[in-house]
C-alpha cells in the first residue's frame, strides 16, 4: 500500500532561455551543429513555471543576460538551506558569469548570508537536500572539496557520491529527492562504493531503468506529492503512482539537447 502524501509550499527561481541555444559543448548531451528552436525552448519553459503556479507555488524570476546561453538552467547557480546561500563557482568558462549575477540576485532581495565558494560546485546540478543530509555529488563538474565546505556552512552532514557516466554528468541527472529522506535514483551512474552508500542510506528507495534515466527522467522535481517528470520518463510514472505521488508529465525536449530538463530550469529557495 502507497503511502499517504501532502504537497508542501515550495518557493523556486527560474530564468526565461531567452537567450538558450547551443553553441558549446560541455556535457555530452550537447552538439552545436543540430538546430535549437529558441520559440519552442520558451514555450516549453513557461509551461513548466504555470504548471509550479497552478500547484500553488511561487516561482521567482531571474533575469537573463546576453552571452549566457546556459543561464537558464537556474538550478546551478546556488544552493540555499534555510534562508543561506551557498554559492557557485562554474568549472567551465562558458558558464562561469552566471555565479555572479545569481549572487547578486539574492544580494538585491536580501538574503543576509550569501557564501563565495572557493571551490568548484554547480550548485543544486549536485548538491541535493533530504530531511538528514546534504548528498553531494562529484566526478566530472564539481570538485570534493567543496564538500567540506559545504557541510561547514550549512553545519549538516555532507555525503559525497562519485559520478562515473559522463551522461550523468550532475548529480541532479542521475537522482531526485522525493520527500524527506525518500529518493530516486539511477545506480549505474555511480561508482560501486556510492552505490553502496546509497543503498545503505536508502534501503527503500525507487531505482530508474536507463533508459528512464536518459529521458532525464530522474531530472524532476516534487513538492511531496506532485513530481513533475519530463514526459519521456514513461516507466516512473506508474512506479512514483504506486509510492502515491501524483507524476506530472512535463515536455522539456528542446531544453534536453543542452543536457538539463525540469530540475535544472528550478532552484529551490528554502527560506
Amino acid at each position: 500500500m502507497s503511502a499517504a502524501r501532502t504537497a508542501s509550499y515550495r518557493r523556486y527561481l527560474m530564468c526565461p532561455p531567452t537567450y538558450f541555444r547551443v553553441t558549446y559543448s560541455i556535457n555530452p548531451w550537447m552538439d552545436p551543429t543540430k538546430p535549437v528552436d529558441p520559440a519552442l525552448a520558451l514555450l516549453q519553459w513557461e509551461d513548466l513555471r504555470d504548471r509550479y503556479r497552478s500547484l500553488g507555488h511561487t516561482v521567482e524570476i531571474l533575469q537573463p543576460l546576453p552571452g549566457l546561453p546556459d543561464m537558464v538552467f537556474a538550478a546551478n547557480g546556488a544552493t540555499v538551506v534555510d534562508g543561506r546561500v551557498f554559492g557557485a563557482r562554474f568549472a567551465n568558462p562558458e558558464r562561469a558569469a552566471e555565479a555572479p549575477a545569481h549572487r547578486e540576485w539574492f544580494l538585491n532581495r536580501g538574503y543576509g548570508e550569501v557564501h563565495d565558494p572557493h571551490h568548484v560546485n554547480e550548485g543544486e546540478g549536485d548538491f541535493a537536500v533530504t530531511e538528514s543530509w546534504l548528498l553531494a555529488g562529484k566526478g566530472f563538474r564539481s570538485s570534493p572539496l567543496s564538500h567540506s565546505e559545504l557541510q561547514e556552512f550549512f553545519g549538516r552532514p555532507v555525503i559525497g557520491l562519485e559520478l562515473t557516466d559522463p551522461h550523468f554528468y550532475h548529480l541532479d541527472t542521475a537522482l531526485c529527492v522525493l520527500s524527506g529522506d525518500e529518493i530516486m535514483y539511477y545506480p549505474d551512474a555511480f561508482s560501486p562504493g556510492s552505490r553502496a552508500v546509497l543503498r545503505r542510506l536508502f534501503p527503500d528507495a525507487l531505482t530508474a531503468t536507463r533508459q528512464d534515466a536518459a529521458a532525464f527522467g530522474l531530472n524532476c522535481v516534487s513538492d511531496g506529492l506532485n513530481v513533475l517528470v519530463p514526459s519521456g520518463a514513461t516507466g516512473l510514472l506508474r512506479r512514483l503512482r504506486e509510492r502515491g505521488y501524483e507524476p506530472v508529465p512535463v515536455d522539456m525536449s528542446e531544453l534536453h539537447k543542452a543536457g538539463g530538463s525540469v530540475k535544472c530550469c528550478t532552484m529551490e529557495l528554502r527560506d
